[in-house]
């Protein structure tokens, strides 16, 4: 069965860090885009930040480029989101997805969600 299960939310202060890390099993992670998203009450879920196959490219949301970085460990199964210089704003709920964009793959379109992970950031 397919799995993404996250960790690493919390409660952390204005100005401080956290990292988040998605374990995946139950496909071949090494294939996957993977991305993060949140969602704020009351706020759609929006995109944070997103990682090719490989690692070799990433893409972030405008208020998280310079603060956030995501990384993968293709052998490990796992996609991390290093936060630094967390705002109040960055309060929401993290998803982890993974979604296969291989045109020739039989699972092409196949797209999978964790259940997220919680991060506040108050005094």
């Amino acid at each position: 069965q397919v799995q993404l299960v996250e960790s690493g939310g919390g409660l952390v202060q204005p100005g401080g860090s956290l990292s988040l890390s998605c374990a995946a099993s139950g496909f071949t992670f090494s294939t996957y885009y993977m991305s993060w998203y949140r969602q704020a009450p009351g706020k759609r879920r929006e995109l944070v930040a997103a990682i090719t196959s490989g690692g070799d490219s990433t893409r972030y949301a405008d208020n998280a480029k310079g603060r956030f970085t995501i990384s993968r460990d293709n052998a490990k199964n796992t996609v991390y989101l290093q936060m630094n210089s967390l705002k109040p704003e960055d309060t929401a709920v993290y998803y982890c997805n993974a979604e296969n964009l291989q045109a020739y793959s039989a699972n092409y379109g196949a797209e999978y969600w964790g259940q997220g992970t919680q991060v506040t950031v108050s005094s």
